[in-house]
């Protein structure tokens, strides 16, 4: 059985995309892998950056308590150094009175020692010496002067040793507050070296603690590397994976096109053939096969694709879905589709069957010119094809950065402007 021009190419367009599918199954499943690689990377980078920025809070935080640590340290040394200056001073302080002392104890035992000798001697000798120290005056006034003078040295002795006994005493009161302030800085230098061991021990644990962060935050920032490069192999893999879908998407309207071209020609030629050969009978029926001709070359409604359906309905229904996705072999009109994915979606809509290809779409319907473009027409560009609205503007499946949006009809150069209603 013989196919007519069209339904060959309908039949290259079927294979053609049957052939698409199998390889955007195969694409679809890399990209799709590749696509939860990524987001699950990007959802344990998120995760690594939310603890990098935990850890350096904690981090600011224990470095405050760090320095304020590090004040109360040296406001301590600062103290224990003014301490150990005083009890310096103490020290040498109790070494002189500790001398002056031992001289004061001296001088006492010594001048006690020559009054107890004095002493001895009177007790020894009674009154007698007395008398006869006293009764050897050469005369009265010399007598006196010997009564005098014994007089004098009992008091000169007593006073004397009062005083030494004040010395001492005063040394030895002096020495005993000196050893009392001593034991006191001693005291207060034991304390400080108690808290100098505490805060020196509080210091080591914070900065244990700061290593630990450090420690922390290099695993986190190389973790979130680690994410990022994985983020950047799997938008290589997709960009690759869309960049193979789009040269075998071009490829194969190419060879669509190709096809329908070829399968034209040869439709052509053979009514050419067909027309030649009535021509030779009768001339009514020359006149059949003219008429007929001219609805084939375009010039009036394709029969296959005349179906009275409005050109504005076709346009209101495709613009409901402006903002959803743009998906390479996609059909779907709310989870995704492509260019002429789209163009069939919104045509099967209405019981217009299309073929899922730009190249092909370029064949469907009958040529016009964009000066007469009407709403509803195709305008196909290359590699791509849109549904024209009216007013110089078209509906379309762009890309995956914009998706289905409107432009403007000349956004690119146009290749043909097909009507198929």
């Amino acid at each position: 059985m013989k196919l007519n021009g069209k339904k060959q190419v309908l039949a290259l367009v079927l294979i053609s995309s049957l052939a698409f599918a199998n390889l955007q199954a195969v694409n679809a499943s890399t990209m799709s892998k590749a696509k939860d690689a990524k987001e699950q990377a990007e959802r344990e980078l998120e995760e690594a950056n939310r603890q990098i920025e935990a850890i350096e809070q904690q981090q600011s935080a224990l470095q405050g308590e760090i320095d304020e640590k590090d004040k109360e340290l040296v406001n301590l040394l600062v103290n224990i150094g003014i301490l150990e200056e005083e009890l310096d001073t103490k020290n040498a302080q109790l070494v002189q009175v500790t001398e002056d002392l031992a001289v004061a104890e001296q001088t006492e035992a010594s001048q006690y020692a020559s009054m107890k000798k004095r002493i001895q001697f009177m007790y020894e000798k009674g009154d007698t010496a007395m008398i006869e120290a006293l009764l050897g005056s050469a005369d009265m006034s010399d007598f006196l002067n010997r009564v005098e003078y014994v007089s004098d040295v009992y008091e000169y002795d007593r006073n004397l040793l009062t005083q030494y006994q004040a010395t001492v005493q005063q040394v030895a009161d002096l020495k005993a507050s000196v050893e009392t302030e001593k034991a006191e800085l001693e005291a207060m230098q034991e304390e400080y070296a108690l808290q100098q061991d505490s805060l020196e021990n509080v210091l080591a644990t914070k900065r244990a603690q700061m290593g630990d962060y450090d420690n922390q935050l290099v695993t986190a920032q190389a973790a979130a590397d680690e994410f990022k490069q994985t983020i950047i192999a799997q938008n290589q893999i997709i960009q690759e994976e869309e960049r193979r879908l789009r040269e075998e998407e071009e490829r194969r309207q190419r060879e669509a096109l190709e096809a329908a071209e070829r399968a034209r020609a040869k439709q052509a030629s053979q009514n050419n053939s067909g027309n030649g050969n009535s021509s030779g009978g009768t001339s009514g029926s020359s006149g059949n096969n003219n008429s007929s001709g001219a609805t084939d070359s375009g010039g009036g409604a394709n029969p296959d694709y005349s179906t009275g359906v409005s050109g504005s309905a076709v346009v209101s229904y495709a613009c409901q879905f402006v903002g959803n996705p743009y998906v390479w072999g996609g059909t779907s009109l709310t989870n995704g589709a492509d260019c002429s994915g789209f163009v069939m979606s919104v045509f099967a809509h209405f019981g217009i069957g299309l073929p899922h290809s730009s190249a092909a779409l370029q064949g469907c319907g009958k040529a016009v010119s964009y000066a007469n473009a009407q709403p509803g027409d195709l305008i196909c560009y290359s590699g791509h094809v849109a549904i024209y609205m009216g007013g110089g503007q078209i509906v379309h499946a762009q890309s995956t950065a914009v998706g289905i949006t409107t432009s403007s009809a000349t956004y690119r150069t146009i290749v043909a402007v097909r009507r198929v209603l």
